[in-house]
Parts: structure tokens; C-alpha cells; sequence
């Protein structure tokens, strides 16, 4: 059928060995085909149910997408595929997410990273991307919560490197402090409203593009530029699956 996505060979062996294996359950139904139709959903955007008939039932392929997520193992899947070894460069950025109203619906929202924001119901997205301008870390927020107070969580678990790029919303003496501790040179655009500038490498800056590029790809993915998933670490999942597929599972290290 047209338009569904199937892992190929060179993906299929990147995540094949980092799978949970110690299942003391009976045989998984095969994974390469649940986790192809678990990519088709996310990228396309459609429900559950209308999952093609190819991938199997509808029903297996979301509960294998829920039950990952509860366990962690979407997340493990991504911390095995990223080489977090020290890099000379690093740069962190966000974006936003529309909270479709299915994402939206009961109580405890703001627990579940969706914030009220002038965009309406939002969720945010932080990434920390390497020099190659692949992510290598995200953190979930509501839409509503600054950049610059979610930066120590995205960048306290990575390899210090000896640069780090961000925009003005990143332009705090707290931040700059974190970095210079951690021997980090920070690389932010001052704000205008500054008393006193801070200089920067402008030639550096440059390379900033690269995480803006980043997230104009993971949001290529309907299911990430939209949330439809109450929770926030099932949301948290679906970034991971498109980081893993997009950028960690066809890199060749060329």
C-alpha cells in the first residue's frame, strides 16, 4: 500500500540488538513489522485503528507502542542508539506542540506537560543536539515554562562540551555560570534588554541552524508536531521513536 514505511535493513540491524530480550512471556508477534506499523501511525498522523491491515491488528500494534512506553523501553532504545561521548559543540533549542483536544481531556493537564500558552494547549520540546546536528537528549514541558528553566535538566546528563549554543531565551547569568563550571563555553546571543554584553563566537553561532533544522524534520512527524497523548511520557515516546528512525538509526558515522 502506498504511503506505509517499513524498516529497512540497515535500521532494522541499528535497533534490533538493543530490543528487550528477556521476555519470559510467549514469543512477540515479529517486531520489525509492530514497530513499522508503530513509525506509520506517528508519521502519518493517523489513529490507531485505521493502522493498515499489513502491520497486523490495530490493537497489537497500540499496545505494543503503550506497553514500551510504561516500561521505558523507547527511552532505553534511544539512550543505547546516542554516542554521549564528549563533543566539541552542542546546541539546545525548543519548539512547540499543539495539544490536540484528545490530549487535553480530564484532569491533572498541567502534571501531564501541557501548559495554556498564546498558542492555546502546548506542549514543549527541549533538545540538546550534537555537532552533527542530531539529538541527543529531550525534555517534556508544558508550553508554558521557559526555555533557559528547562536547560539544566536537558544538559546536567551530557558529556560537557567545549562549546554550547542557544538563543537569547537561553541568556541567563545562571546558565552561563552552569557552563563555565563545567569548563563549557557558552555560545548565546545577548539579550537586548542587557546591561552589560557578553561576547560571543558570531562565527560559531552560525552553526546554531543545525538544531533548528533538527526539529523541522521531527516535526515532519504528524503525531510530534500534534499531540494527541494524555500523557506526558507516552508524548515523551513518540519523540523518541522519530529521533531513533530519522537521525540514530541511519547514521553510517560518514
Amino acid at each position: 500500500m502506498a504511503g506505509e514505511f517499513w524498516l529497512d535493513d540497515q535500521q532494522w540491524l541499528a535497533i534490533n540488538p538493543s530490543l528487550p530480550k528477556n521476555q519470559l512471556r510467549a514469543p512477540r508477534d515479529d517486531d520489525r513489522r509492530i514497530i513499522s506499523g508503530i513509525v506509520h501511525v506517528l508519521k502519518s498522523g493517523c489513529r490507531w485503528q485505521d493502522t493498515p491491515t499489513a502491520y497486523g491488528p490495530p490493537t497489537t500494534i497500540y499496545n505494543r507502542f503503550r506497553r514500551w512506553s510504561i516500561k521505558g523501553h523507547w527511552r532505553r532504545l534511544f539512550t543505547a542508539l546516542v554516542e554521549l561521548k564528549p563533543d566539541h559543540v552542542q546546541m539546545i533549542d525548543s519548539t512547540t506542540a499543539k495539544a490536540h483536544r484528545s490530549a487535553a481531556r480530564g484532569k491533572g493537564a498541567s502534571e501531564q506537560a501541557i501548559g495554556r500558552s498564546r498558542g492555546g494547549r502546548t506542549t514543549e520540546i527541549h533538545a540538546a543536539v550534537d555537532g552533527s546536528g542530531r539529538p541527543i537528549a529531550f525534555e517534556i514541558t508544558p508550553g508554558q515554562l521557559g526555555d533557559v528553566r528547562a536547560a539544566l535538566a536537558l544538559l546536567q546528563p551530557l558529556p560537557p562540551p567545549h562549546q554550547c549554543m542557544a538563543d537569547t531565551a537561553y541568556d541567563s547569568n545562571g546558565l552561563r555560570s552552569f557552563m563555565s563550571e563545567r569548563g563549557t563555553c557558552s555560545v548565546i546571543q545577548n539579550k537586548r534588554t542587557r546591561k552589560r554584553f557578553h561576547a560571543f563566537d558570531k562565527e560559531a553561532y552560525r552553526q546554531r541552524n543545525l538544531v533548528e533544522r533538527m526539529f523541522c524534520r521531527l516535526k515532519d512527524w504528524r503525531r510530534v508536531a500534534s499531540r494527541y497523548d494524555k500523557l506526558a511520557h507516552v508524548f515523551a515516546c513518540a519523540v523518541y521513536i522519530a529521533a531513533i528512525i530519522i537521525w540514530w538509526a541511519n547514521w553510517s558515522g560518514a
